[in-house]
């Protein structure tokens, strides 16, 4: 089942996001994680806010454990983010031109 993930990283910035995904191999606009349906990232008032769709809760887990958590750190991110789980019950990708 999908779920949303929603990732407060509190002191975060966007800055070292940008260093996250580009360890990560990843580039902006482009392809995601395996497993990942949408990603998106915003500044908040004390960190950076991200919010993705995952296949399951599960690929997402492994995502973390393997990229996500020392990749972060390695960038001088070293509070772990608060992490909210959401079951999701419909999401969209981009469709084609209108």
């Amino acid at each position: 089942m999908p779920v949303a993930v929603v990732l407060d990283f509190a002191g975060a910035t966007l800055e070292q996001y940008d260093q996250v995904i580009e360890k990560m191999g990843f580039t902006k606009g482009g392809a995601g994680a395996p497993g990942g349906l949408t990603h998106w990232v915003a500044a908040t008032e004390n960190g950076i806010r991200v919010v993705d769709t995952w296949k399951s809760r599960e690929a997402f887990e492994a995502f973390a454990r393997e990229k996500i958590d020392p990749i972060t750190a390695e960038v001088g991110i070293t509070d772990k983010p608060d992490v909210t789980f959401y079951e999701v019950h419909n999401y969209l990708t981009e469709g084609p031109a209108a």
